[in-house]
């Protein structure tokens, strides 16, 4: 098969369809355009070894530099599309270069949700280009505020603890990670962090302004909430999630709705046009709705599947969503959708940072959370996937059956 393929956004989804367009026999061009400065990395890096400066950028990279010419790759880095045009199946780069395609696949990731205002001691963190500043603020101010409970705020919470930062974690909900654990889980991680001298604060949703330099401070960021509390630190991380970076798809007319929505073969609702990863929305059968992925694996595991998409090849089952993180040491990983009121199956002991949950939806496996047992949760996917009725029993014996 012979044309071009162009894939616009060179992150996980966006490299994984590259590489699968090769594998599954693809001979003709490609070319991947990433916005980014760097070599394609590994993203997850970024709240945790980059930022901790625990190991270099070449280490974090997804492929060394030479994969890409000798896989016959044409990756163009520091490199934007700015205008797509469907009906004449065309991009315009940023360098003023105008490409024709054969397919295009959509692979624009995610930005970081902001706050308004213009403090530059008010940090985001999405990318390799946000570590540096985000570093030196935290190492030479000493003092940390984390705004937002989720995956992003609790491990840069962890990562500034580990360089020496006093931190206070605000959150708007009444738990940590609420979106994709259960309360009993949430609680093992709030006290992970309060061991560690993290303040909590639940049920703030804060204003961000400038504190001023006096004769006995540095000056600073004040987070004050509507009741009044308010706190302060040398610098501040915003991280109440990410939006799909749509706007490329919602200029050429594409259907968007919460990201680009696909149907099951990533195709968008221009001809030839395809879209993966955590720009893309669609149907989940697990939940049953249309949903966005937001995790790594997922946004790997569509890149693949888009390419043979796009190539008219057989498209596996969608996965069961999955992730994992790491804060202090303690690996947590988490598979399905967790909802409040499932009814949960715990095994092990989560307090010891050594058990497992299975949540149950009617009956049936709809997700799993495991502290400190990355194991159970790779065992526990398969039962998820199948759907089944859960028939009681041990967790223990399901989980060393597979």
């Amino acid at each position: 098969m012979t044309g071009r393929i162009v894939v616009v956004g060179a992150g996980v989804a966006g490299v994984t369809a590259a590489q699968t367009l090769r594998r599954e026999g693809y001979t003709g061009e490609i070319v991947l355009v990433g916005a980014e400065h760097a070599l394609p990395y590994r993203r997850p890096t970024v709240s945790k070894d980059l930022l901790a400066g625990a190991v270099a950028l070449e280490r974090a990279l997804l492929k060394p530099a030479k994969f890409w010419a000798d896989g016959d790759i044409d990756l163009r880095v520091a490199t934007r599309v700015d205008e797509l045009d469907v009906e004449r199946g065309e991009v315009r780069l940023s360098t003023g270069e105008v490409l024709g395609y054969d397919s295009l696949l959509l692979a624009t990731g995610a930005r970081s949700r902001a706050v308004a205002t213009d403090s530059r001691r008010v940090h985001t963190l999405r990318g390799l280009a946000d570590v540096a500043a985000l570093r030196a603020a935290i190492v030479d101010g000493g003092s940390l505020l984390v705004v937002g409970g989720g995956l992003i705020g609790c491990e840069v919470a962890a990562t500034a603890r580990g360089l020496g930062a006093q931190v206070t974690l605000l959150e708007a909900g009444p738990a940590l990670l609420e979106r994709i654990v259960p309360a009993a889980v949430s609680a093992v991680v709030a006290d992970l962090h309060r061991g560690h001298g993290v303040r909590i604060e639940h049920g703030v949703s804060a204003t961000l302004t400038d504190t001023a330099a006096t004769a006995d401070t540095a000056g600073g960021v004040t987070a004050t909430a509507a009741d009044g509390r308010s706190w302060t630190a040398a610098a501040a991380l915003v991280a109440i999630g990410a939006e799909p970076d749509t706007a490329l798809a919602e200029a050429a007319g594409l259907a968007v709705n919460d990201g680009i929505v696909v149907d099951q073969h990533y195709r968008t609702s221009a001809p030839g046009v395809f879209a993966a990863g955590d720009v893309a929305t669609g149907f989940d059968p697990l939940r049953g709705e249309f949903a966005r992925g937001q995790h790594w694996n997922g946004a790997m595991s569509d890149g693949a599947a888009a390419a043979r998409a796009m190539l008219g090849h057989e498209v596996p089952p969608v996965e069961v969503p999955w992730g994992w993180s790491d804060q202090y040491g303690v690996s947590l990983q988490f598979a399905g959708c967790v909802h409040p009121h499932d009814e949960l199956v715990v095994a092990g002991d989560l307090a010891a940072h050594d058990g497992t949950v299975l949540a149950l939806r009617d009956g049936r496996p709809v997700g799993a959370v495991a502290v400190g047992r990355p194991r159970d949760v790779r065992a526990l996917r398969p039962v998820i996937a199948a759907g089944e009725p859960w028939a009681g029993g041990s967790l223990l014996e399901t989980v060393a059956a597979r």
